[in-house]
């Protein structure tokens, strides 16, 4: 066996190791704050949103201001999910809404698949029959060229459970600014670029400067915070939050992505911000594929499968 193959495989063994433990150790003992332990009567998150990305963005956006940061309880949206929504915070969980363009909220909630389930673990997570309402709205998606649930589909499902249901609490999960970045391909109709698609993978390579992928980034941000704009005109909530699940690696201490167990700070430390929303009743949601609370009309639109919606965003 070469040299690079042993070396290759140690770390492969290594790496396996690590977070057979991390998972072993978190699923008991999570590192991070539990957003649950903050008071907020909507919570936004944007997947991958990180704390300098916010930041960089906010003069754009008027609810936007003092933008502070709080450590993850993890950096991937499987871990967030297992996290997040433990047994221990089973009362506040029952008036909870969680509305979600990620396809983790239902691999974890309803078909109980936990991160790194052959370690050791001990996940205490909540069933999505303890929440008042579990929206997997990717799987119900109009269709669209770019694999990716649009912001403005998950705001309009939103603002109908924000209006139908007055839930306690509100979680809408967006699935931008996560990659694909498909924000500038939309705006100008065209299909999306390698470096677009696959970001980190020709970011690694080198056949992309970093700057080009950070901007499609930042755009890809632009484009929810344009459809949270839409959502905070019709929700009335005292209290919002806008966070993020976990951050993005970008290539810093050669972390691209987000994966599982990662201290590495843009992934671990996500934004936390805060404003209020008032339901002015001018706005009527368009995408309706369903009643709330029931299982819905899936002859007037295809479900998506978990795997398939996975591997559009690059997770297999």
């Amino acid at each position: 066996m070469q040299p690079t193959k042993i070396t290759t495989l140690i770390s492969e063994e290594l790496r396996d190791a690590y977070i057979a433990l991390w998972a072993s150790l978190t699923s008991r003992y999570p590192v991070g704050a539990n957003v649950f332990e903050r008071d907020w009567d909507a919570l936004i998150i944007l997947d991958t949103c990180r704390v300098d990305a916010l930041k960089e963005v906010a003069d754009e956006y008027s609810f936007l201001s003092d933008i502070d940061s709080i450590v993850s309880v993890g950096s991937t949206s499987r871990e967030w999910v297992a996290n997040t929504f433990r047994t221990t915070y089973t009362s506040e969980i029952r008036g909870t809404a969680y509305v979600s363009a990620n396809a983790f909220s239902k691999r974890v909630l309803k078909d109980r698949n936990f991160p790194a389930d052959r370690a050791p673990v001990n996940w205490k997570v909540a069933d999505a029959d303890d929440f008042l309402l579990v929206d997997d709205a990717w799987q119900y998606q109009p269709e669209h060229p770019y694999k990716h649930m649009l912001p403005e589909h998950l705001t309009d499902r939103a603002i109908t459970v924000g209006r139908e249901l007055q839930p306690d609490r509100l979680i809408v999960h967006y699935s931008q600014p996560h990659s694909p970045y498909i924000a500038m391909a939309r705006r100008e109709g065209r299909e999306l670029k390698p470096w677009e698609s696959n970001p980190f993978k020709c970011l690694r390579a080198g056949s992309v400067e970093r700057e080009t992928v950070w901007n499609a980034y930042l755009e890809n941000l632009r484009m929810s915070l344009d459809s949270v704009s839409v959502l905070l005109e019709n929700l009335n909530a005292e209290r919002v939050a806008i966070s993020a699940d976990h951050g993005e690696g970008f290539g810093r201490w050669g972390t691209y992505k987000h994966p599982l167990g990662s201290l590495q700070p843009n992934v671990k430390c996500v934004p936390w911000a805060t404003t209020t929303a008032r339901d002015r009743g001018e706005y009527e949601p368009k995408f309706k594929p369903r009643v709330t609370g029931e299982q819905g009309d899936k002859d007037e639109f295809e479900r998506k499968e978990t795997v398939e919606h996975l591997r559009d965003l690059g997770y297999l």
